[in-house]
């Protein structure tokens, strides 16, 4: 067997398939591994080029792998589709993997740290409870409008709501009044624990000096910015502010045919395609 150049990752949960080739490019590996012995496999090769997809559980492997010296390179999956041959299976995601690591434009998505990956899963648990609280409020008020009940829109108008619920009477049946104060005690809950995140963002942006700083701009503040520093492992992946701002979504989507440009409108979704996942 020739020395291996690059592998292909395709990770799972159990299986892993690797793809291997040379520096001629010519196939010297290919094999499936299981869970527990990738890194001890890693652990015995030399040190070579590994490409992985972006994804669930990426960044980690990225980090186990690379403490054996070898040059570990994440790529967004979009970017990895198109090197897909014909039929998918774990072989052939690997080798598109593998094919796609070697391409000299492509594009690579930094590798977080445990620190940063931890920021991200606080950040992930606060919007869950914010959009879990807006459903419980939502349902509140769609209830009570039934019976005409409804009220301004905002928080004051919710706890007026909330109170008519506390004090019996003979607008709202029994039965629904009972229902309604479970919603109205998980939404108490859910607010009560999206804040306590909320302040500590805030507390551990105010104890970071890069956090400081992008505070110092106008319209950022500790959720801003602790995201920004937990997403973007190595700002100098952007060339210029407007490739970051393409990547956040503020910029209109390009398309253009035939000599003629199109630009399109502003997304509101996050284009992963020149950094991190």
């Amino acid at each position: 067997m020739g020395e291996i150049s690059m592998i292909g990752l395709d990770l799972a949960k159990n299986v892993f398939q690797i793809h291997g080739v040379d520096a001629s490019g010519q196939v010297v590996l290919r094999r499936q591994l299981r869970r527990n012995a990738v890194e001890k496999f890693f652990a015995q090769l030399p040190a070579c080029k590994v490409g992985m997809e972006a994804c669930g559980s990426a960044h980690h492997w990225a980090r186990v792998i690379g403490q054996y010296g070898h040059q570990v390179r994440l790529m967004p999956p979009g970017y990895v589709k198109p090197y897909v041959k014909r039929n998918k299976n774990d072989g052939r995601d690997a080798e598109a993997i593998c094919e796609a690591l070697g391409r000299p434009t492509m594009r690579f998505v930094p590798v977080k740290s445990v620190e940063q990956q931890a920021t991200l899963a606080v950040q992930g648990t606060r919007a869950l409870l914010v959009r879990q609280r807006t459903m419980v409020a939502n349902a509140l008020r769609a209830a009570l409008s039934e019976l005409g009940i409804v009220a301004a829109q905002g928080l004051e108008g919710l706890r007026e709501l909330m109170a008519k619920l506390e004090a019996p009477s003979g607008e709202i049946p029994e039965i629904m009044r009972g229902a309604l104060l479970l919603l109205a005690g998980h939404w108490q809950a859910l607010d009560v624990d999206e804040r306590a995140l909320e302040r500590q963002i805030a507390k551990a942006a105010r104890c970071n000096q890069d956090a400081r700083r992008l505070m110092a701009v106008p319209g950022v503040g500790p959720i801003i910015a602790s995201t920004v520093l937990a997403k973007v492992p190595d700002a100098k992946v952007f060339r210029s502010g407007r490739d970051f701002a393409a990547w956040i979504g503020l910029t209109g989507r390009d398309h253009g045919t035939g000599g003629k440009h199109r630009p399109g409108r502003i997304s509101n979704r996050e284009i992963v395609s020149c950094a991190p996942c």
